[in-house]
């Protein structure tokens, strides 16, 4: 498992040298997003998309 010192040095590289702070915070700010909608998932499970539709067809007609 990659340290979170090594995830933003992986990030850092992937940015372009001329990128601002503002770029990278964003860009820490949606991977901590989705580590923590992986954590959520595996907690408390997912739907399929036919669960979903189904549920937002629901919602919708409300």
């Amino acid at each position: 498992m990659n340290t979170a010192k090594d995830e933003v040095r992986a990030l850092l590289d992937s940015l372009p040298d001329d990128c601002s702070l503002e770029d990278v915070q964003y860009h820490l700010y949606v991977v901590e997003k989705i580590h923590r909608g992986i954590e959520r998932a595996e907690m408390e499970g997912t739907l399929s998309q036919g669960e979903v539709e189904r549920k937002l067809d629901r919602w919708a007609s409300k």
